[in-house]
């Protein structure tokens, strides 16, 4: 294995139904080897659903890819090693089970990591839209979550006011 300086994001086939298993399994693995230089995250991507049920509402989180577990990870001989001996792992997902990290765009796509936006506006600040479908409209922020990335911003169509949900990083303070 060739020695890489930075940490890369590489995803593991696991047995169906064996994901949090293999996950919480590693993490011990490497903290009592004192591996978290070399294997820095886990994560296992999930979504929240709204299930009905005869008539129930309930919300239930799922897996967006079951049998799988991304691992934020300096490949070596030793990470390599450990992450293809969990029990329930089955093998990088690469040609020959060899390694192939993610490339930031499908990093991106798949939200695994956060990067934090500083936002120069606040609610009942006039915005405009600078990217998207509704580039060049113009609203006022009516609600921020910053820890998910979004804003709901007021716009006015059809003489009527109506929210739009936006990333923080889709608008900026009007001129």
């Amino acid at each position: 294995m060739a020695d890489n300086t930075e940490a890369k994001w590489y995803v593991v086939h696991t047995y169906s139904g064996y994901e949090n298993k293999v996950a919480n399994d590693l993490a011990t693995m490497v903290e009592s080897r004192g591996m978290q230089d070399l294997i820095q995250d886990i994560k296992i991507p999930t979504e929240t659903v709204t299930e009905v049920k005869e008539d129930t509402k309930r919300e239930v989180e799922r897996k967006v890819f079951p049998g799988y577990v991304l691992i934020k990870m300096i490949v070596t001989n030793d990470s390599w090693y450990v992450v293809r001996n969990i029990r329930g792992c089955t093998g990088f997902v690469g040609p020959a089970s060899k390694p192939v990290p993610l490339t930031d765009a499908e990093v991106a796509a798949l939200g695994v990591e956060k990067h934090s936006v500083e936002v120069g506006y606040a609610i009942g600040d006039n915005v405009k839209i600078i990217s998207g479908p509704l580039e060049g409209y113009g609203g006022v922020v009516r609600a921020l979550d910053i820890a998910n990335n979004n804003v709901c911003v007021g716009l006015s169509m059809f003489g009527k006011e109506t929210p739009v949900e936006l990333e923080l990083d889709q608008i900026s303070l009007a001129d």
